[in-house]
């Protein structure tokens, strides 16, 4: 079975879960990607936001855009007082509900939203749940003037840092007019430890990390159907 039939497994799940779990008037948490973008489709043929939802928070431009062009009211996180629900996909998702996201960019975002949302919930397909993260390279977005000392910092502590650039070259931005690095080869044994030691560095914008705040369920599809994941705590 291919990744884009299970990411619509996983998608067409999440639609399933935010209308039985959000209540009706609220504003919905929505992320950024490939499997959002399902289910962003999915709600809208559902007609979820104009017969439950009031609108959307949304964690990237493109996202907004997407919503937008369906109609979507989208609300500034600032304007709303509760978020019940964040569901987003993930680059990489372990059993605990620790991730690696910022494939498409949008980390700092995500990482806001998810935040603020009472519940989080991951929408991903198989091939993205690992025992142990580790295989997909941390995306970690930058202050353009900190790149050299960055990549000199993650060197020596073994990884290794790769400027993200664009088809033309040119480095790659984000939303906020930040520049990301992607570092493969760092430990993630203890992924909370990780991820405050690297957000504290100068430079830092956000780690690719998300195990401070963790997804509390994940919808995986697979060839045999939707697993539903309680992510349970790791040990400290």
């Amino acid at each position: 079975m291919d990744q884009h039939t299970l990411k619509q497994r996983a998608a067409i799940a999440g639609a399933d879960y935010v209308l039985t779990h959000v209540p009706k008037g609220a504003v919905l948490g929505v992320g950024t990607g490939s499997t959002v973008n399902v289910l962003i489709d999915t709600l809208v043929a559902q007609k979820a936001f104009e017969r439950y939802f009031r609108g959307a928070v949304s964690s990237s431009r493109a996202t907004t855009a997407l919503l937008e062009s369906h109609r979507i009211p989208v609300f500034d996180l600032n304007q709303v007082d509760a978020l019940p629900l964040y569901i987003d996909g993930a680059d990489e998702i372990d059993p605990h509900g620790q991730m690696i996201k910022g494939g498409g960019g949008a980390l700092t975002g995500e990482k806001i939203v998810a935040m603020a949302a009472e519940a989080f919930v991951c929408i991903a397909d198989v091939s993205k749940y690992v025992p142990l993260l580790c295989r997909f390279a941390l995306p970690v977005e930058v202050i353009p003037m900190a790149c050299a000392a960055l990549s000199r910092r993650f060197a020596a502590r073994g990884g290794a840092p790769t400027l993200r650039r664009m088809p033309d070259g040119a480095p790659y931005l984000t939303d906020y007019g930040h520049q990301v690095m992607d570092v493969a080869g760092l430990k993630m044994d203890v992924p909370q430890a990780l991820e405050r030691e690297l957000s504290a560095w100068p430079g830092v914008v956000t780690v690719g990390l998300f195990a401070q705040r963790r997804a509390d369920v994940c919808l995986l599809g697979t060839p045999e159907g939707v697993r539903t994941i309680t992510c349970t705590k790791p040990h400290a």
